[in-house]
Protein backbone atom coordinates (compact mmCIF):
# COMPACT_ATOMS: atom_id res chain seq x y z
CA UNK A 1 0.00 0.00 0.00
CA UNK A 2 2.52 2.69 -0.86
CA UNK A 3 1.41 6.39 -1.28
CA UNK A 4 2.31 8.68 -3.63
CA UNK A 5 3.79 10.87 -4.46
CA UNK A 6 5.73 10.45 -1.47
CA UNK A 7 5.85 13.85 0.49
CA UNK A 8 2.97 15.49 2.33
CA UNK A 9 4.25 19.08 2.56
CA UNK A 10 5.28 21.48 -0.11
CA UNK A 11 8.01 24.06 -0.43
CA UNK A 12 6.47 26.28 2.29
CA UNK A 13 6.04 23.18 4.81
CA UNK A 14 2.54 23.21 4.35
CA UNK A 15 0.03 20.00 4.55
CA UNK A 16 -2.72 21.88 3.39
CA UNK A 17 -2.53 25.18 1.06
CA UNK A 18 -5.18 26.67 -0.59
CA UNK A 19 -4.57 30.09 -2.58
CA UNK A 20 -7.28 31.82 -4.30
CA UNK A 21 -9.43 29.00 -4.29
CA UNK A 22 -13.25 29.12 -4.76
CA UNK A 23 -15.48 26.35 -3.84
CA UNK A 24 -18.73 26.09 -5.92
CA UNK A 25 -21.91 23.38 -5.41
CA UNK A 26 -22.98 23.62 -9.04
CA UNK A 27 -22.98 27.22 -10.30
CA UNK A 28 -23.34 28.87 -6.56
CA UNK A 29 -20.07 29.93 -4.91
CA UNK A 30 -20.32 28.94 -1.58
CA UNK A 31 -16.56 30.13 -0.33
CA UNK A 32 -14.27 32.69 -2.78
CA UNK A 33 -10.62 34.16 -2.42
CA UNK A 34 -9.86 31.03 -0.09
CA UNK A 35 -6.35 31.87 0.86
CA UNK A 36 -5.05 28.99 3.84
CA UNK A 37 -1.79 27.46 4.82
CA UNK A 38 -1.99 24.72 7.18
CA UNK A 39 1.22 23.22 8.95
CA UNK A 40 1.25 19.48 10.10
CA UNK A 41 0.82 19.20 13.85
CA UNK A 42 -1.77 21.97 13.90
CA UNK A 43 -5.08 21.75 15.67
CA UNK A 44 -7.48 24.18 13.61
CA UNK A 45 -10.85 24.64 14.29
CA UNK A 46 -13.01 25.85 11.50
CA UNK A 47 -16.30 27.78 12.38
CA UNK A 48 -19.49 29.45 11.07
CA UNK A 49 -23.03 29.43 10.98
CA UNK A 50 -25.10 26.64 9.10
CA UNK A 51 -24.63 26.94 5.61
CA UNK A 52 -21.54 28.95 6.13
CA UNK A 53 -19.42 26.63 3.84
CA UNK A 54 -17.44 24.57 6.33
CA UNK A 55 -18.32 20.99 4.95
CA UNK A 56 -17.49 22.12 1.51
CA UNK A 57 -14.44 23.27 2.33
CA UNK A 58 -14.00 19.51 4.12
CA UNK A 59 -15.47 18.18 1.08
CA UNK A 60 -13.07 20.02 -1.22
CA UNK A 61 -9.82 18.76 0.91
CA UNK A 62 -10.93 15.20 0.22
CA UNK A 63 -12.14 15.70 -3.32
CA UNK A 64 -15.60 14.79 -2.53
CA UNK A 65 -16.33 18.33 -4.50
CA UNK A 66 -13.57 18.69 -6.95
CA UNK A 67 -11.53 22.05 -6.90
CA UNK A 68 -11.67 23.88 -10.27
CA UNK A 69 -10.37 28.02 -9.19
CA UNK A 70 -7.50 28.78 -7.63
CA UNK A 71 -4.55 26.45 -5.98
CA UNK A 72 -4.85 23.68 -3.64
CA UNK A 73 -2.14 21.17 -2.21
CA UNK A 74 -3.29 18.00 0.21
CA UNK A 75 -1.06 16.04 1.66
CA UNK A 76 1.46 16.29 -1.69
CA UNK A 77 -1.53 16.18 -4.16
CA UNK A 78 -2.59 19.52 -6.64
CA UNK A 79 -5.82 18.26 -5.51
CA UNK A 80 -7.11 20.74 -8.93
CA UNK A 81 -5.33 18.50 -11.48
CA UNK A 82 -5.07 15.29 -8.98
CA UNK A 83 -5.99 12.28 -11.23
CA UNK A 84 -8.03 10.00 -10.72
CA UNK A 85 -6.12 7.34 -9.73
CA UNK A 86 -4.73 8.98 -7.37
CA UNK A 87 -8.03 10.09 -5.00
CA UNK A 88 -7.97 7.23 -3.58
CA UNK A 89 -4.08 7.36 -2.37
CA UNK A 90 -5.49 11.11 -1.02
CA UNK A 91 -8.09 9.99 0.94
CA UNK A 92 -5.80 6.73 2.38
CA UNK A 93 -3.42 10.00 3.83
CA UNK A 94 -6.57 11.34 5.96
CA UNK A 95 -8.94 10.54 8.47
CA UNK A 96 -12.43 11.49 8.22
CA UNK A 97 -14.65 12.05 10.94
CA UNK A 98 -18.30 12.15 10.90
CA UNK A 99 -21.11 14.10 12.97
CA UNK A 100 -23.72 10.77 12.57
CA UNK A 101 -21.02 8.20 12.86
CA UNK A 102 -22.01 6.38 9.90
CA UNK A 103 -21.10 2.80 10.99
CA UNK A 104 -22.23 0.00 9.45
CA UNK A 105 -25.60 -1.31 11.55
CA UNK A 106 -25.05 -4.58 10.14
CA UNK A 107 -21.50 -5.63 11.81
CA UNK A 108 -19.97 -5.56 14.95
CA UNK A 109 -17.25 -2.57 15.62
CA UNK A 110 -14.55 -5.30 14.59
CA UNK A 111 -16.31 -5.56 11.54
CA UNK A 112 -17.12 -2.51 10.65
CA UNK A 113 -13.18 -1.87 10.98
CA UNK A 114 -12.30 -4.71 9.25
CA UNK A 115 -14.33 -3.86 6.07
CA UNK A 116 -12.81 -0.62 5.62
CA UNK A 117 -9.11 -2.30 5.92
CA UNK A 118 -10.39 -4.84 3.09
CA UNK A 119 -11.85 -1.82 1.06
CA UNK A 120 -8.00 -0.16 1.25
CA UNK A 121 -6.17 -2.97 0.18
CA UNK A 122 -5.09 -4.63 3.50
CA UNK A 123 -5.03 -8.66 2.81
CA UNK A 124 -3.15 -10.33 5.69
CA UNK A 125 -5.43 -11.16 8.83
CA UNK A 126 -2.88 -11.17 11.36
CA UNK A 127 -2.13 -7.52 10.57
CA UNK A 128 -5.59 -6.01 10.11
CA UNK A 129 -6.14 -7.89 13.51
CA UNK A 130 -2.98 -6.40 15.12
CA UNK A 131 -4.19 -2.86 13.47
CA UNK A 132 -8.00 -3.04 14.36
CA UNK A 133 -6.66 -3.70 17.59
CA UNK A 134 -4.51 -1.09 18.11
CA UNK A 135 -6.75 1.64 16.79
CA UNK A 136 -9.46 0.14 19.32
CA UNK A 137 -6.47 0.50 22.62
CA UNK A 138 -5.78 4.09 21.43
CA UNK A 139 -9.30 5.27 21.52
CA UNK A 140 -10.08 3.45 24.59
CA UNK A 141 -12.60 0.80 23.30
CA UNK A 142 -10.32 -2.13 23.28
CA UNK A 143 -13.10 -4.48 24.70
CA UNK A 144 -15.78 -3.64 22.61
CA UNK A 145 -14.83 -4.94 19.40
CA UNK A 146 -17.66 -7.76 19.49
CA UNK A 147 -20.84 -4.61 20.37
CA UNK A 148 -23.09 -4.33 17.71
CA UNK A 149 -23.22 -0.22 16.83
CA UNK A 150 -26.59 0.44 18.51
CA UNK A 151 -25.52 -1.66 21.95
CA UNK A 152 -22.95 1.70 21.94
CA UNK A 153 -23.81 4.86 23.37
CA UNK A 154 -23.52 7.76 21.11
CA UNK A 155 -19.85 8.59 22.75
CA UNK A 156 -18.86 5.15 22.29
CA UNK A 157 -19.87 5.33 18.62
CA UNK A 158 -17.91 8.06 17.95
CA UNK A 159 -14.79 7.10 19.18
CA UNK A 160 -14.98 3.78 17.05
CA UNK A 161 -15.49 6.56 14.42
CA UNK A 162 -12.33 8.18 15.27
CA UNK A 163 -10.74 4.67 15.21
CA UNK A 164 -12.40 3.92 11.53
CA UNK A 165 -10.23 6.95 10.43
CA UNK A 166 -7.07 6.19 12.22
CA UNK A 167 -7.09 2.64 10.10
CA UNK A 168 -4.40 3.71 7.63
CA UNK A 169 -2.64 5.87 10.11
CA UNK A 170 -3.40 8.93 8.29
CA UNK A 171 -1.53 11.89 8.63
CA UNK A 172 -4.81 14.33 8.34
CA UNK A 173 -8.04 13.85 10.19
CA UNK A 174 -10.57 15.73 9.07
CA UNK A 175 -13.59 15.94 11.70
CA UNK A 176 -17.00 17.25 10.84
CA UNK A 177 -18.87 18.49 13.54
CA UNK A 178 -17.61 15.02 15.53
CA UNK A 179 -19.45 16.65 18.50
CA UNK A 180 -22.69 17.57 16.81
CA UNK A 181 -24.71 14.56 18.57
CA UNK A 182 -23.00 14.32 21.60
CA UNK A 183 -23.80 15.93 25.16
CA UNK A 184 -21.22 18.02 26.42
CA UNK A 185 -19.54 15.83 28.97
CA UNK A 186 -18.94 13.23 26.12
CA UNK A 187 -18.05 16.20 23.69
CA UNK A 188 -15.45 17.59 26.08
CA UNK A 189 -14.13 13.62 26.35
CA UNK A 190 -13.88 13.37 22.20
CA UNK A 191 -12.14 16.83 22.24
CA UNK A 192 -9.40 15.61 24.78
CA UNK A 193 -9.15 12.76 22.15
CA UNK A 194 -8.57 14.55 19.54
CA UNK A 195 -6.38 16.72 20.69
CA UNK A 196 -4.04 13.63 22.17
CA UNK A 197 -4.14 12.36 18.36
CA UNK A 198 -2.94 16.30 17.57
CA UNK A 199 0.02 15.63 19.95
CA UNK A 200 1.07 12.37 18.35
CA UNK A 201 1.92 14.48 15.29
CA UNK A 202 -1.55 14.18 13.00
CA UNK A 203 -3.08 17.50 12.03
CA UNK A 204 -6.41 17.97 12.77
CA UNK A 205 -8.87 20.38 11.38
CA UNK A 206 -12.12 19.82 12.97
CA UNK A 207 -15.49 21.95 11.56
CA UNK A 208 -17.60 23.02 14.56
CA UNK A 209 -19.97 25.79 15.78
CA UNK A 210 -19.78 24.82 19.38
CA UNK A 211 -18.43 27.83 20.94
CA UNK A 212 -18.22 26.58 24.43
CA UNK A 213 -15.81 23.53 22.79
CA UNK A 214 -13.53 26.25 22.21
CA UNK A 215 -13.98 28.55 24.67
CA UNK A 216 -12.90 25.16 26.36
CA UNK A 217 -10.04 24.60 24.25
CA UNK A 218 -8.52 27.23 22.70
CA UNK A 219 -6.55 27.13 19.60
CA UNK A 220 -5.93 28.34 16.00
CA UNK A 221 -9.57 29.25 14.43
CA UNK A 222 -10.56 30.16 11.03
CA UNK A 223 -13.76 31.47 10.21
CA UNK A 224 -16.74 31.21 6.95
CA UNK A 225 -18.79 34.32 6.78
CA UNK A 226 -19.86 35.55 3.47
CA UNK A 227 -18.70 33.37 1.71
CA UNK A 228 -14.98 34.30 2.63
CA UNK A 229 -12.61 32.59 5.48
CA UNK A 230 -11.03 34.36 8.28
CA UNK A 231 -8.26 34.02 10.08
CA UNK A 232 -9.73 34.58 14.16
CA UNK A 233 -8.34 35.32 17.28
CA UNK A 234 -10.02 33.94 20.24
CA UNK A 235 -10.69 37.01 21.67
CA UNK A 236 -12.23 38.32 18.18
CA UNK A 237 -14.58 35.49 18.14
CA UNK A 238 -18.19 36.71 17.90
CA UNK A 239 -19.68 33.36 19.82
CA UNK A 240 -22.70 34.69 18.57
CA UNK A 241 -21.60 33.26 14.83
CA UNK A 242 -21.42 30.04 16.07
CA UNK A 243 -25.12 28.95 17.14
CA UNK A 244 -27.04 27.29 14.97
CA UNK A 245 -30.10 28.40 13.41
Amino acid sequence: MSKQPGTTVNKSGNIVELKGAVIRQEENIILRDINLEIKPGEFVFLIGKVGSGKSSLMKTLYHELPLREGYGFVLGYPIKTIKRRDIPYLRRGMGIVFQDFQLLTDRTVYNNLLFVLKATGWKHKKEMDKRIRDVLAQVDMVHKGYKMPHQLSGGEQQRIGIARALLNAPDLILADEPTGNLDPDTSDELMHLLQEICKLGKTVVMATHNYNLIKKFPGRTVRCEDTRLFEAQQEEIDFDLLIEE
